[in-house]
């Protein structure tokens, strides 16, 4: 990152994503806990809570229309804001329906941020410095839960809920804020449109950023559920798990995003899909809890190369489409992820397993639609496009 302008950006973005990482790893390390102990939902009720956690996600295309009335930098600003207030809140309202309105106020704030995060990077950064920028950028993320994991390992034991929730909810709204006062933009990139884009020759990437919605929640709703209802995992204990997993993907993020410019989007989705295919359906047959925690682990760092489905589109679409492709993908990957959650909820009551063996079928789909991405026609990338930024 040679030019000023896109060392701006990426300081700018760098900041946002210590907040908004920092704020969610906080709020997922204690929420199942917090969740089954002192509000004691069901698994039903957490498969529901999940599935309407994700309705922000579906409602991000409605970014692209928010973008007429401010800037792409100052909603990225203003969405963290809003989601450090959702983790602040979440401490004080201790009932199912208050856990509805601090997730929604939460999730609402992240999902706005990452599509505009997405969008900023793909625009100011060249086809092969946008790999390695969403590679740092997901490894200062790991750097930062593993801070805050750490910080919840001491303090759980000295604090209540509500205090973590409040001094994490905080920190991420005034990194917020102070963001809505920079302006790291430039003026000579293409205009964006404001208006929802779908294209036919985008069909792969909104098909994979389907799948990889509902593997994705699979993941995110019952993974830690599983290992608290089912193995009894502490509070301290899922944060010395957070731990491991921050570290493995603090080490291993940058690679991913070389593998993407050294062996292209093709063969870095077929690993994780294959991956994670034989990940899902051990979390089906193992029956220990030591296992099911290492798997955790991989499952996340494989996640991790979902990256290269961005890139891809990056690739094949046309410079203006950025924002609205963003916001489109986001979309569409959460109609899987408001639907799966409830369903696998409902499932869980019968048994567990089904639940990730769905998630394995989801994957070994994947693979084989992956096998699609980057061929010749798809490839053609013009001159100015390859430019450096």
């Amino acid at each position: 990152m040679t030019d000023r302008s896109s060392r701006k950006m990426y300081v700018f973005l760098l900041v946002l994503t210590v907040a908004a990482f920092g704020g969610l790893q906080g709020w997922r390390t204690i929420f199942n806990n917090f969740a089954v102990e002192t509000v004691g939902i069901s698994g039903a009720q957490m498969g529901a809570l999940q599935s309407l956690r994700e309705v922000p996600g579906f409602l991000a295309l409605l970014a692209v229309y928010v973008l007429l009335f401010i800037s792409q930098h100052r909603l990225a600003a203003l969405s963290v804001v809003l989601m450090g207030l959702g983790v602040a809140l979440t401490g004080y309202l201790p009932t199912y329906s208050g856990l509805i309105l601090t997730t929604l106020l939460m999730s609402f704030g992240f999902h706005y941020f990452e599509t505009m995060n997405q969008s900023l990077t793909l625009q100011y950064f060249g086809l092969k410095q946008a790999p390695l920028v969403m590679a740092r950028l997901r490894s200062m993320g790991a750097v930062t839960n593993l801070v805050v994991g750490g910080l919840i390992w001491v303090l759980a034991a000295h604090l209540e809920y509500r205090t973590m929730f409040l001094a994490m909810g905080v920190l991420a709204a005034l990194l917020g804020l102070w963001a809505v006062t920079r302006d790291p933009t430039r003026h000579d990139l293409p205009a964006q449109r404001k208006e929802l884009v779908f294209r036919k020759k985008y069909w792969l990437f909104y098909v994979l950023t389907f799948l990889s919605g509902g593997r994705r929640q699979i993941f995110v709703a019952f993974a830690v559920f599983l290992l608290v209802e089912r193995y009894g995992y502490s509070v301290q204990q899922i944060t010395l798990l957070f731990v491991l997993n921050n570290v493995v993907n603090w080490l291993v993020n940058p690679y991913i995003g070389r593998a993407v410019n050294r062996f292209g989007e093709r063969a870095v989705l077929s690993v994780e899909y294959g991956s994670l295919f034989f990940v899902f359906g051990a979390y089906a047959l193992v029956d220990s809890a030591l296992v099911a925690g290492l798997l955790y682990v991989l499952d996340n760092v494989f996640f991790n190369c979902a990256m290269a489905i961005k890139t891809y589109y990056q690739k094949i679409a046309d410079p203006g489409d950025m924002a609205s492709g963003m916001a489109v993908g986001f979309t569409v990957n959460h109609v899987a992820a408001v639907v799966v959650p409830v369903l696998g909820g409902l499932a869980w009551m019968v048994d567990y397993r089904v639940v990730f063996l769905g998630a394995s079928v989801l994957s070994l789909v994947s693979l084989a639609l992956s096998q699609l991405v980057g061929r010749p026609k798809t490839r053609t990338i013009d001159s100015d496009r390859a430019k450096q930024v």
